[in-house]
This record gives structure tokens, C-alpha cells and sequence, in this order.
């Protein structure tokens, strides 16, 4: 599988794939939408693993050999996948309304990002490292500069803020989402996970090794659970972060 055609694949819907010669075989009875759809209803319902070439193609009522044909390699299909989620979220393109503010504008890429970790929590399961070069991931990069654009940040600046923003808010939002795997798969909150593990504060905490702890514990820090304390420290750092490039 060569780079320009997993790039044709991921562009697909915008530069059309060549078409296929005049007699050669069959009229293709599945395009690769349908395989990259099926592909995500999988790993959304039964997980990542279940969206294996294999697992598709029974799903699409197709043999295995058949679905390489559309699409190479799993490798491949996890590219498509991606970035069909990627391009999932509702971000105003260039002449689209948009919030007037620009930590508004920012809300908006947290919101929907969040979002769409929430649908496809098997995302969290994917490294950020490479991601797809497709459509999907630069609508979120161009709308992002776009909005830090505004502050009048040099070039540089504003690329750094940009990817500071989707470094943070990403990050959190594939946490938050293998958080939810976690519990969905293990059938235990994350309440009671700690709860069975009270007996490390009764028996083994040492209060002069940890008399930072210690203190906020004494002082009411920690009355939030899990799930509370994770959406609290994600609004503190992200408007943190946000008035650090304000004042720039």
C-alpha cells in the first residue's frame, strides 16, 4: 500500500478515487463509505478489536479477501476510521457563523471534541503520534489556527497556541474517553474502585511522608469524586492555558 493511495483513500470524498477500467470484473457490489461505517458502528458497539478486517467483512456479509479489494490493509482502515470521526465534529469552516469570542470559539472545539471521544471511545485506543492525513484532521487544525489567529500572536506563536490547545484538549478528551472504556468494560465505577481500596489510607498512608496530601486532605481538597475532580482540573487548566496566550 503506497502513501498516495491511503492519501486517495482518505480524500475520497473530495478528489474521487480513479475509476475502476471498463470490464474488469464485477460491478462492486460495497463502496469504501459503507466499509469505513461499518468499521466504526463495530468498534463503537464491541470495541476496537472487533473491527478487524475479518470482523467487517462478516458484518457486510462479504469474505475477507473481497474487503481488501476497498480497502488494503487493517492499518488502512483504521486511517479511514479516524479521520471519518475527526471530520464528525461541527466546526464553522472559513464563511460559517461562529461565536463572537474567541475562548467561545475555543469552548466549541473543546465541546466537540469531547463529544466525539464520548461516541467513539475506542479512539482513545489510537496514538495521536501519526495521525491521518485527511480531511477530518484539517478542518480541527485549520479551525483552531483559525481562531487564535485573531489574537495577533506572530506566526509561529499562533501555531504553537493552536497545537497547545489541541494538545491539552485532546489529550483530555482520550482520558476521559478510556475512562469510560474502563468502566463499560470492567462493570465497576471508578467510586468503587477506590472505595475497595480504602484500606490504603487506613493502613498504609504515612502522614509525614505525605504532609502536602495530608493538609489539603484536612483542609476538605479531596470531598470531589473521580469524575467530578477530572471535569473540575480540565476547566482550571484549559482557562489557565487560555489566559496565558491571551497575555502573550
Amino acid at each position: 500500500m503506497t502513501v498516495d493511495r491511503t492519501l486517495a483513500l482518505l480524500w475520497r470524498n473530495h478528489r474521487p478515487l480513479a475509476p475502476a477500467a471498463k470490464g474488469a470484473g464485477r460491478r462492486p457490489s460495497l463502496d469504501v463509505n459503507e466499509v469505513v461505517a461499518t468499521g466504526i458502528r463495530l468498534a463503537d458497539s464491541d470495541g476496537l478489536a472487533a473491527a478487524s478486517m475479518g470482523g467487517v467483512a462478516k458484518e457486510l456479509g462479504v469474505g475477507t479477501m473481497t474487503l481488501y479489494t476497498y480497502v488494503p490493509s487493517k492499518d488502512d482502515l483504521l486511517e479511514l476510521m479516524v479521520d471519518q470521526v475527526l471530520g464528525e465534529r461541527k466546526l464553522p469552516g472559513p464563511n460559517d457563523p461562529r461565536p463572537d469570542d474567541w475562548r467561545a470559539q475555543v469552548d466549541l472545539y473543546s465541546e466537540q471534541t469531547q463529544l466525539m471521544f464520548n461516541r467513539h471511545p475506542w479512539l482513545s485506543q489510537v496514538s495521536p503520534i501519526r495521525p491521518p492525513a485527511g480531511p477530518g484532521l484539517l478542518a480541527g487544525r485549520e479551525y483552531l489556527l483559525s481562531v487564535v489567529s485573531t489574537l495577533n500572536l506572530t506566526p509561529r506563536d499562533t501555531n504553537t497556541a493552536a497545537l497547545a490547545i489541541s494538545t491539552y484538549v485532546d489529550s483530555a478528551a482520550s482520558l476521559a474517553a478510556e475512562s469510560q472504556l474502563i468502566e463499560r468494560t470492567s462493570g465497576q465505577s471508578h467510586d468503587s474502585w477506590w472505595i475497595e481500596r480504602s484500606d490504603l489510607w487506613e493502613t498504609y498512608f504515612d502522614v509525614e511522608r505525605h504532609p502536602a496530601m495530608t493538609a489539603v486532605w484536612n483542609a476538605g481538597g479531596f470531598t470531589a469524586g473521580p469524575n467530578e475532580v477530572a471535569a473540575e482540573s480540565y476547566r482550571y487548566g484549559l482557562d489557565r492555558l487560555l489566559d496565558g496566550i491571551a497575555n502573550a
